[in-house]
């Protein structure tokens, strides 16, 4: 049986606080055993690695050049894609659901790839950029949903716990 995975994004430049909040968010997904994928760089994504590899979860970083140059120590499997800002596209993909934290174009994009994809999309509040913006809202109208705001590691834990089910 495949891992569940949860996408973590987030800016790679992150404020100590944010940064917090994404280690704790990783340890959430670790404890669980879930699957951490994100975009394999630091900030926000090598803080989740880092709490989830912690807690002995597998962590996966999908990176926009051509090698790991960049990617950050706390991921098991890095995968270099050439892509540019084009490989925000896969990382949105590639979660079950995605918790944005903060956040900057980039993590804009990977919104609105997870939206598109029909992904839940959980949105951290508290740390300002398109999470906290974004949050509470829908995007468009295709969707019968809003990103769902969250504001600590238990609420995050709790709404995973529902939305990836145990099996």
């Amino acid at each position: 049986m495949r891992l569940k995975q949860v996408g973590v994004i987030g800016d790679a430049d992150a404020s100590a606080e944010a940064c917090a909040f994404a280690e704790e968010v990783g340890r959430v997904i670790g404890r669980n055993g879930w699957g951490l994928i994100s975009g394999g760089r630091h900030g926000i994504m090598g803080a989740a690695s880092l709490g989830c590899r912690d807690e002995g979860g597998m962590v996966l970083g999908i990176l926009p050049g051509m090698d790991d140059e960049g990617g950050n120590e706390h991921c098991h499997f890095l995968i270099p894609t050439n892509m540019g800002w084009t490989r925000n596209s896969l990382n949105a993909l590639a979660g079950d659901v995605v918790v944005a934290i903060g956040g900057r174009a980039g993590t804009l994009s990977e919104i609105a790839f997870a939206w598109s994809y029909g992904k839940p999309i959980l949105s951290a509040t508290g740390f300002g950029g398109w999470s906290e913006k974004l949050s509470g809202q829908a995007l468009d109208d295709r969707r019968d949903a809003v990103l769902i705001p969250v504001s600590s590691a238990a609420e995050v834990e709790a709404l995973l716990q529902k939305i990836l089910g145990d099996d």
